[in-house]
């Protein structure tokens, strides 16, 4: 579906990029706490690292945790709970291979320097194994909490996206220059510090209420959600017709995910975003999403009533391990 455009030759060698995207083949990432938590907004994430572990032994692709800085009661789910880039660094200590992403940081609620920062620690300690995905963020409540306008959140999301890439390519960072509008400048007497070896991957998360152009040619990935299937190979033909750099930029998108306990069945869809069936019909409709190209998802979980642990392997077994 994507042989027309170049697999990003800078991120060839990093180990998450490389071990989540790859043309022609469809991979799959646990939306943490990576289980099911039907009933509550808050799961119990005694076994964060436990599941981590037995996902990275069982050959998922990805980890990735969201940024959810307060509960918000009409939003009804915090998520894991915990600070982002406080549990990758549990995270990282608790896996080897499994690359480790967010989805996504809320960039126009904090500082694009300091969420660069994290991310080149997270990624120098993983030996490259994080993906940075950020987002615009949905939530209007969050906002006045943190004294930021809601409505000119796009145009603070590109000018964050800007700085945090200039911030994390070997090419840019020494004594980087920028200026901001919305965030601070750089005139190029401050250098950062740890180095990157391979530039930074940057996502996307959700629409980020960018132009399609945008998406086509900035970020080197796409996750979006509520996406219609039969619309996953039209999206692909958009993004490549609108490309102007020849480079490939996988789109993958987001589903929350009830596996039940019968393996045939049918995989049913309410709402485009919450899928439901056993893993060998969840596994035909994913088949039929990688022939249209789709080249990642990520699985939120929440809606299962199984056990963790029977998930995953199920998961493993029946869907990763035959496509």
């Amino acid at each position: 579906m994507n042989e027309a455009l170049n697999y990003p030759a800078d991120l060839s060698h990093h180990n998450a990029f490389s071990r989540l995207f790859q043309q022609g083949k469809l991979t799959f990432g646990l939306i943490a706490p990576f289980k099911g938590y039907a009933d509550s907004p808050f799961p119990d994430i005694s076994d964060l690292g436990d599941l981590a572990e037995l996902a990275d032994q069982l050959g998922f692709s990805a980890l990735w945790l969201r940024d959810v800085p307060f509960f918000d009661p009409h939003f009804g789910d915090v998520g894991q709970g915990l600070d982002p880039f406080v549990a990758l660094g549990y995270l990282a200590a608790r896996t080897k291979n499994i690359a480790l992403g967010t989805a996504g940081i809320v960039s126009p609620l904090r500082s694009p320097a300091h969420i660069a920062k994290s991310a080149v620690s997270v990624d120098h300690l993983t030996g490259g194994r994080f993906m940075l995905g950020v987002s615009s963020g949905d939530r209007p409540i969050e906002y006045p909490a943190f004294n930021e306008n809601f409505d000119n959140r796009a145009e603070r999301f590109r000018e964050s996206f800007e700085l945090i890439r200039t911030l994390t390519n070997p090419q840019t960072h020494d004594f980087p220059l920028f200026k901001g509008t919305h965030y601070g400048s750089l005139t190029g007497e401050i250098d950062t510090y740890p180095k990157v070896k391979n530039r930074l991957p940057m996502v996307a998360i959700g629409r980020a209420r960018q132009e399609m152009e945008w998406l086509a040619n900035t970020p080197d990935a796409w996750i979006w959600h509520g996406v219609n299937p039969n619309d996953t190979a039209k999206i692909i033909q958009k993004l490549t017709a609108l490309n102007q750099d020849g480079i490939w930029r996988p789109f993958g998108y987001a589903n929350f995910v009830e596996l039940l306990d019968d393996p045939n069945a049918p995989a049913q869809l309410y709402n485009n975003i919450y899928l439901r069936g056993g893993s060998n019909g969840l596994r035909a409709f994913w088949q039929e999403q990688q022939e249209q190209g789709l080249s990642h998802v990520t699985l939120n979980l929440k809606p299962t009533t199984r056990p963790a642990e029977e998930v995953l392997h199920d998961l493993a077994e029946n869907v990763l391990a035959k496509l």
